[in-house]
């Protein structure tokens, strides 16, 4: 049984290390000039997911930070945070730096015989080589304007800049920030304990001749002996939901089927958990001996779809109530919420949706 993979991302080759637990051969299609991550961008993991990804996918325990806290402010809160989440015992979420998780996939991967990387050519080539199920992971190529074009999508009219302060050691630097400005969104999320990435949400609208995204990392730095600040990377926002997940037997896969804003960190944790239920389906029908086919593409789509839109639809209603009360003068909202989070069972759902996604 022989899978075909396009792209070599992150979620590509998690995916691939997974197929191959299963004896499932793998040929993972790329394009040589993309997904070359620089040392600067990093990802936030929910605790389900770090358990899952260290089981099942690859075990990455001694290269995660673990952060233990999140405090929560707004512009107009006066540096007094409206909500607290955290987990004396264990980590809430942990972080990785890009460029090192994809290493450690890449390297794995590299070294099992089940595994085949070969340069992209065209759909044609793949069709030749008559693969039971291709998933596209890849958002450059002939299969994907084809088939995969059509989506539900909103342009945030912003920029997500991201960087990385060296500061002076905080002997437990295991406590997130996130603070909602008049500007956009920035978040603080430490990944040693004497650097913590930034990621940084800034509205188009916001800049003007005299912007400096180093000095409003500055104003907003939380508690941070800033050394140094990084040079940023800077990227348009944008959101997209794939109306189609499949055509015949490919499959649409990671940001392909989803991207959401920033903000909560929950883009690439939608995908772990698609690799999960893809997974469980996959080993259903390897038990009773059907193929990987077509209708597989199809019953990932039933289970899949639905949920990604509403957890998303979730995330854009959170960044769209902040952003309202950035126009406002009261202080209404991050009151209520402040309210509202004190209450443990609501408290404990949010830390349930962000960690595990919705479950129906």
């Amino acid at each position: 049984m022989k899978v075909c993979i396009i792209g070599d991302g992150l979620i590509s080759l998690a995916l691939a290390s997974v197929l191959i637990k299963k004896e499932i051969s793998v040929d993972i299609l790329f394009n040589r000039k993309s997904n070359r991550y620089d040392k600067i961008r990093t990802l936030g993991i929910s605790k389900s997911n770090i358990d899952y990804f260290n089981k099942e996918i690859i075990n990455i325990e001694k290269n995660l930070w673990k952060i233990k806290k999140i405090k929560i402010f707004t512009e107009k809160s006066s540096n007094k945070e409206i909500l607290d989440f955290q987990n004396n015992e264990e980590q809430i979420f942990s972080i990785i730096k890009n460029y090192k998780l994809y290493e450690i996939l890449n390297k794995n991967l590299k070294k099992n015989k089940l595994v085949k990387f070969r340069d992209f050519i065209n759909y044609e080539f793949i069709k030749k080589d008559k693969y039971k199920l291709i998933i596209d992971c890849d958002s450059e190529n002939k299969i994907t304007k084809r088939f995969f074009s059509n989506k539900i999508e909103k342009d945030y009219h912003s920029y997500a800049y991201t960087t990385i302060i060296n500061h002076k050691k905080i002997p437990k630097n295991d406590i997130a920030y996130q603070n909602f400005t008049n500007h956009g969104p920035i978040a603080f999320l430490p990944v040693s304990n004497s650097q913590t990435s930034v990621v940084y949400s800034f509205r188009k609208k916001n800049y003007d001749s005299n912007f400096n995204i180093k000095n409003l990392i500055k104003k907003y730095n939380p508690k941070y002996s800033i050394l140094k600040i990084h040079d940023p990377n800077s990227m348009e926002l944008n959101s997209s939901n794939l109306r189609k997940y499949y055509e015949d037997n490919i499959l649409a896969f990671g940001d392909l089927l989803h991207k959401i804003h920033p903000l909560a960190g929950q883009g690439f944790n939608m995908s772990i958990r698609d690799i999960k239920l893809l997974s469980d389906l996959i080993d259903q029908r390897i038990k009773i001996g059907l193929d990987l086919d077509s209708s597989l593409c199809k019953e990932f789509a039933n289970s899949a779809q639905d949920k990604n839109y509403i957890f998303s639809t979730g995330v854009d209603l959170i960044y769209e109530l902040f952003h309202f009360e950035s126009k406002l003068k009261s202080k209404l909202i991050g009151r209520s919420i402040n309210i509202i989070g004190k209450n443990k069972f609501i408290n404990s759902f949010f830390k349930k949706f962000a960690d595990s996604g919705l479950r129906i």
